[in-house]
Order: structure tokens, then sequence, then C-alpha cells
């Protein structure tokens, strides 16, 4: 409003500018919106149309839980990425994306194999909030900036990401190492999330408690536990769970997920291996 006003008493507009003054204006608040707004989970045929054939049925999303909080999530084309990379936990291959945040050396790591195309860290190191957008053929990884808690017990702005997976017509995010319940702008940048994986150590990221009211907030399909150290900690987390929903303990890490066949009501499927 100064601006504006200072603008005028130094030069009035002409008439024949005026019409131009509303695009501007627009332009010049388009500019100042939040770059949260490109986090929001739609599916990647948003961005370049795509079509699945018939013959292929319908389109598959593999995830793999690794260990401790990494997951390898592949593609129907055959894209892969790993959550919170460490170098720990990954498949023998690299894979094509990584993504990482920086609560300590499980979760990223400052020497990742070279072959590693696309290694996004959830943070910057200026402090600011870390902003990706990266798409390899039929998978898209964008991130929303959030708060992370210091073993001092700081608060370190910025130092993590949630990192959203799009791919077959799904969203999949990963909430790194998230210490705090969202706002409704959270909510918002989020989008539609489908499959949800989520910490559930009870203590070192979120108690059991607040970790089911992430759910009830961000109303997952399938929800994934990780990071929860013990099976003893995952059985106390569990028991948690099915007071609101149903409860699924698989044999095997790795589950298959498609737009069509996911569940109608909240599912929290438990992936065995090393935590």
């Amino acid at each position: 409003m100064a601006a504006g006003a200072g603008l005028s008493r130094r030069t009035p507009p002409r008439r024949d500018a005026a019409p131009w003054l509303p695009v501007a204006l627009l332009l010049a608040l388009c500019l100042l919106l939040p770059r949260l707004a490109v986090a929001a989970c739609t599916p990647i045929a948003s961005l370049q149309p795509h079509l699945w054939r018939a013959a292929t049925g319908d389109p598959t999303v593999s995830v793999t839980f690794l260990g401790h909080a990494s997951f390898l999530i592949e593609s129907p084309s055959g894209v892969r990425a790993v959550t919170d990379y460490g170098g720990t936990f990954g498949p023998a291959d690299p894979p094509d994306i990584v993504t990482m945040n920086r609560a300590h050396s499980m979760h990223n790591t400052l020497h990742p194999d070279p072959r590693i195309t696309h290694v996004l860290h959830g943070w910057r190191d200026d402090g600011g909030p870390a902003s990706h957008n990266v798409v390899v053929r039929d998978m898209r990884v964008t991130n929303l900036p959030t708060n992370l808690r210091g073993w001092g017990g700081e608060t370190q702005v910025n130092g993590n990401s949630i990192f959203m997976f799009e791919t077959a017509g799904l969203c999949l995010a990963h909430l790194g190492h998230l210490h705090h319940l969202l706002l409704p702008a959270d909510l918002d940048a989020l989008g539609r999330i489908d499959v949800l994986m989520i910490m559930v150590d009870g203590g070192y990221s979120l108690g059991h408690r607040d970790a089911m009211e992430l759910i009830a907030q961000i109303h997952p399909r399938v929800v994934l536990p990780m990071h929860y150290f013990s099976r003893e900690n995952l059985m106390r987390f569990l028991s948690l769970a099915r007071e609101r929903y149903q409860v699924e303990m698989h044999d095997t890490p790795t589950v298959a997920l498609s737009r069509v066949a996911l569940p109608p009501q909240t599912t929290v499927i438990a992936l065995p291996g090393p935590h």
C-alpha cells in the first residue's frame, strides 16, 4: 500500500496505462506465492499426457522395506527411488533417485554412490527450505520442508522434508524424521496422500499417539510403519492402531500397490526388515 501511494505521489499514472495495472498486480502476487504450492501431490499425468494401455492391466507400484527408514519404491516403468538413503540399506544396483534427511548418519550420507543420478537433500546448508521437483519418466518427486528437533531439544527450522513420490496415479509420502504435527497449510501443500511411510519409534521422532494423530490428519489409504527399532515397539504401535484401523502383518518386505486395489479404508501394513 505504501509503495503504491509513493508511486502515485511521484508520477500519476497515465489513463492508457491503467488497464494494465490489474494484470501487473496479479503477476506480482503470483511471484510472491509460497514455493510450497509446488509440493502438492497430483497425478504424474497432470504434467504431460500419459496413457496406460489396457493390455498392461492396472499399473502397479512396488514398495520394499529395506530397513530403518529406507524404502525402495519402483514405478511401473522401472524407475527406482530409495528413501532416507544413508548407504547402509539399499539395492545392490544404484537407484535413480535417493532422498535424505539430516537427523543423523543412518538417514543420509555425504558420499552417495556416484552413479545415482538424483540425490535429494531434505535440507539446505544455509537453513533455507529445500525445494525439489524431479521427474524421471513416470515418477515425480517433490518435497515439503518441515522442522527438525536437534539433539539438544532446539528447533532446526527447515531441517527435514516430507518427500512425495507420484507414479501410476498414486501419491506416496515419506515423512522423514518429522517431529511435529502438521498445520492446515502443510496438509494443503501435501495434497492427496494414498500411501504414508511414518516413523513409529514412540519417542525419538514422535510418540505413538502423535503418530496416530498424524495419520488421522493425512487420511492415507495405506500406512507403512518404519523406524520402530524393535518388534516389541512395533507391536505396541499396532495395538494402538487396531483401535481405529485395519492392521495387516506381512511375511515379506515387499508390497504391490495400485490405484484400483487400494483398501477402501485406512490400513496399516507392517513389513518385516532391519529396524
